[in-house]
């Protein structure tokens, strides 16, 4: 079987852009620094660090973050747009004060409003998206540094990329990732998964009552500034998995082979599984142990304790299985740099997206529990030749291939030729 060869991020932005040469130093056309307004989410902020560094702005970009009050209350409020939400956490600290403990949201556990905010987690680290800052600065050194390049991602981000847009229009290129909803006009370019637009489909108009319909969005098929995927952006292209195969050599490369390296992610709204889930996928990975070299399992922030528990339980004990504990380095892109086969729970788009990126063999776990859209994504997948079911009967010393998913790079070639149809050009 020949080897696949990974996907590269974009060559040369001038040869890809189609720009002619006159344009390499004209400053107000060259986009030279790009700001990401994230929202403290690492599924959600990888998308746009992903696209950023596929554009060449690994080291020349300023992350932002819009941050919600956490903890206590807040737990019922996450659902209100930021700027309610934060109103409402303030008279609630006015009215308890500051010193004050307020009822956890679910009624056993109590917590401090202020301990669940600053110092505690990375947040600190990172400046809170000021609209006007950022305008200000877009504006102050678009003469010398020419257009501001702002990717944003996920819902709590969209008030302030598109209020940047519209104080500086001319003096930015503004991508949302992730699909807004209503109102796409508000950007430059929306990247989203196709399957976001699952809503539009016969199979799902046919799930939602007629008085329902005209409130589920999207309304309209995309148009020529959205950009559709497959799955998730992310930071995961040949040179990551180069440079982390060499990181991670010590510890992987006495491991016997086949590894197998086991994602669990966690139940969403769209995909709900519990302890019964974890006891198929037990059964299933005892079954295909004796054609395993070695198997690594890890579980994600989202993943319910009962759940990891009972995994932990079945299988910490056996020789030829390791369960990283959370403790030191995360070993994930060591796994997706050494694994020969990934399986992978149905939950996580952004797990899989980057497991499909190497080409290498990934199985799905759960996904004939997923509804609404997630059926479309993993249909994707499947029809594509990308992913298997997880059953237990497989050899795990066969190996099989395909051409890797190559979102992340494709988005930022879509990225250069729209910013050629403005005049404008990436030179980072």
């Amino acid at each position: 079987m020949k080897p696949i060869r990974l996907p590269e991020p974009p060559n040369s932005p001038i040869a890809s852009a189609g720009l002619p040469d006159i344009f390499a130093d004209g400053a107000y056309g060259v986009i030279r620094r790009a700001v990401v307004i994230g929202n403290g989410f690492p599924a959600s902020e990888n998308q746009s660090l992903g696209l950023v560094r596929a554009l060449g702005f690994s080291e020349k970009q300023t992350l932002y973050r819009v941050t919600r009050p956490r903890g206590g209350v807040n737990e019922w409020l996450h659902w209100l747009p930021v700027s309610l939400h934060k109103y409402i956490y303030y008279i609630i600290c006015k009215i308890y004060g500051y010193s004050q403990f307020i009822l956890s949201g679910r009624g056993k556990k109590i917590l401090s409003l202020r301990a669940e905010n600053g110092s505690c987690n990375d947040l600190s680290s990172i400046l809170e998206a000021d609209i006007r800052q950022i305008v200000n600065i877009a504006r102050s050194t678009f003469e010398k540094d020419g257009p501001l390049l702002v990717v944003a991602s996920g819902r709590d981000t969209l008030s302030t990329a598109s209020a940047i847009k519209r104080l500086a229009s001319e003096n930015v290129f503004v991508i949302q990732i992730q699909h807004p909803r209503s109102y796409l006009d508000r950007f430059d370019m929306v990247i989203t998964p196709h399957h976001d637009y699952y809503p539009l489909t016969p199979q799902a108009q046919k799930q939602v009552p007629k008085f329902l319909k005209r409130w589920i969005t999207p309304c309209d098929p995309p148009d020529s500034h959205v950009v559709l995927t497959l799955g998730a952006l992310h930071q995961i292209d040949s040179t990551a998995l180069r440079n982390s195969a060499i990181t991670w050599h010590d510890e992987f490369a006495p491991i016997p082979k086949p590894l197998l390296v086991v994602n669990i992610g966690g139940p969403t709204g769209r995909c709900r599984y519990g302890v019964d889930l974890a006891k198929q996928l037990c059964v299933s990975l005892h079954k295909v142990l004796a054609s395993c070299g070695n198997v690594r399992i890890s579980f994600s922030r989202r993943t319910p304790d009962k759940i990891s528990s009972f995994i932990v339980k079945e299988l910490r004990n056996h020789p030829k299985v390791y369960i990283w504990d959370g403790q030191g380095p995360n070993p994930h892109m060591g796994h997706l740099a050494w694994a020969d086969a990934f399986v992978i729970t149905a939950d996580s788009v952004s797990m899989l997206s980057e497991a499909c990126s190497t080409g290498k063999p990934v199985y799905v776990v759960g996904a004939e529990r997923c509804k609404w859209k997630f059926v479309e994504f993993h249909k994707s997948l499947h029809d594509r030749g990308l992913v298997r079911p997880f059953t237990g009967l497989e050899d795990m010393s066969e190996s099989w291939s395909y051409p890797p998913l190559n979102d992340t790079a494709d988005a930022a070639k879509k990225v250069h030729e729209t910013l050629a149809k403005h005049g404008w050009k990436i030179h980072p």
